[in-house]
């Protein structure tokens, strides 16, 4: 049995999240070995995951074959930096220390796009456009976006063709933010004066949701004090209209730069809303200005009008995505 498993890792700005994964079984992603660890509690990925495998009984050292490391942040070779936190990964250390031989080492959202073929009924919720189910025919050709604001902004995407899955590796989170309203033109003033250049991440965060709240009150000559994503929210649903402001031009500004990925991935098939704001956020997201956004795009608008926009509601939607990957290279 032991041959079968695969160590999963993904991992964020905030959070840490293990899980085991049966590469021989049709849902590979063992829910009951799901882990979830500070990152800022360890010095590294392989001390996280030493462990975390210390925690469930396996000693490491040569008890799995394989692992699929997620991670937020860009893999160039054999390393990866964390983007919203200081953990460097090196591929090749982190294979000696834990003593597996196949370790893969791949961006979360990534792991994210794999996540989709495996999604089950409970799993999503639609947002609009037309109805989305899982294919039954995983041939394709279909091409999908995914988005998702969680400590950070993580996008990918998947195209299947032929029956073979191609996740696809970006940082789109951090191209530059483009106003669609005069107000969002008086917000990117504001923080373009605190960071300079103003990527999407600076608003479509759980930070930037304070980011933009901040802008707000600046325009309205107050002071909000420290505040917490969980605190505008908060507040939001109990009647602060300023709060409410904030959390509404978030989900339009979320809407628009969903479509624009749409568009650029030509990612007709759907887009996937994913990280941890979405579930916490979904009412939101559905009663607020985010399809309009996401539709009004020229002369695509009645294309836009038709794609799927879907909210994953799976917890551990990357160690999924992992466990596919995985399941992959142990059939290779």
């Amino acid at each position: 049995m032991t041959a079968a498993l695969a160590l999963l890792a993904d991992i964020g700005g905030t959070n840490a999240r293990f899980a085991l994964a049966d590469t021989g079984s049709p849902t590979p992603l063992q829910l009951d070995t799901v882990k979830i660890f500070p990152v800022a509690d360890f010095p590294s990925l392989a001390d996280a995951a030493l462990h975390y495998l210390q925690e469930i009984g396996h000693d490491g050292k040569g008890a799995l074959p394989r692992a699929v490391l997620a991670v937020a942040g860009r893999v160039d070779g054999d390393d990866a930096r964390i983007t919203n936190h200081p953990w460097v990964i090196s591929r090749t250390r982190t294979q000696q220390r834990l003593g597996i031989e196949d370790v893969v080492l791949t961006n979360d959202f990534a792991a994210q796009a794999m996540a989709i073929p495996l999604l089950q009924p409970g799993d999503f919720s639609a947002i609009g456009g037309v109805p989305w189910s899982v294919p039954k025919d995983p041939g394709g050709p279909c091409t999908y976006a995914v988005i998702g604001p969680g400590t950070g902004l993580g996008v990918g995407g998947l195209m299947i063709r032929d029956g073979k899955h191609y996740p696809l590796e970006t940082e789109g989170g951090h191209v530059s933010f483009p106003p669609g309203t005069p107000e969002e033109t008086a917000i990117l003033e504001r923080l373009s004066a605190q960071f300079g250049r103003v990527s999407n991440e600076r608003l479509i965060c759980g930070p930037g949701l304070v980011n933009i709240h901040r802008a707000l009150s600046e325009i309205a000559g107050v002071d909000p004090g420290p505040m917490q994503p969980a605190d505008i929210t908060a507040r939001a649903k109990d009647g602060d209209a300023r709060c409410a402001r904030a959390v509404d031009v978030f989900c339009a500004v979320f809407g628009a730069i969903a479509g624009d990925l749409v568009l650029t991935l030509g990612a007709w098939d759907g887009v996937f809303l994913t990280g941890g704001l979405v579930p916490k956020m979904l009412d939101s997201i559905r009663h607020s200005g985010f399809r309009q956004r996401f539709e009004h795009k020229g002369r695509f608008s009645p294309n836009m009008g038709r794609v799927p926009s879907v909210a994953v509601l799976h917890p551990h939607a990357g160690l999924l995505g992992a466990a596919a990957i995985a399941t992959r290279r142990a059939a290779a």
